[in-house]
């Protein structure tokens, strides 16, 4: 008995090794990281006020272009709620064909449609109004 040998169970091996792989963490290590964050930090550039302003008018930009969205997708989404709704209660074709999640796809396409567009075009403006302005500043 001392001098059996005992057998060896065998892993399942997968290929290229996969069983390996999942013994290792997936990713950057945490002091590499760590370094590159430090790094970021402590960089000899210094940003320009120039820089910080144009961050601060991008950030305005986008915010006043989400808040002009949501309006339009809310009154997008009460404008063509009112008939759907009206239609699936009165059309014969409408009552049969357009389930409940016809409907919310009717109405959630043209809040989505709205919002989408009325964003792109308020930035749009926006940048358009401020370019306009600086060049106004430098002549």
């Amino acid at each position: 008995m001392l001098y059996e040998k005992k057998k060896k169970k065998k892993k399942k091996g997968c290929l290229f090794g996969a069983l390996k792989l999942q013994s290792r963490k997936m990713g950057i290590p945490s002091e590499i990281r760590d370094v590159w964050i430090q790094r970021k930090r402590n960089s000899f550039i210094i940003p320009s006020p120039a820089e910080d302003e144009k961050n601060l008018r991008a950030k305005q930009f986008s915010q006043e272009g989400i808040r002009a969205g949501v309006k339009a997708a809310a009154v997008a989404a009460v404008v063509s709620a009112v008939p759907t709704l009206i239609a699936v209660r009165k059309i014969p074709w409408a009552k049969a064909n357009l389930n409940h999640t016809a409907q919310a796809l009717i109405i959630s396409g043209a809040s989505i449609a709205a919002y989408f567009i009325t964003v792109d075009k308020t930035v749009l403006e926006s940048a358009r109004r401020n370019s306009r302005a600086q060049f106004d500043k430098t002549v």
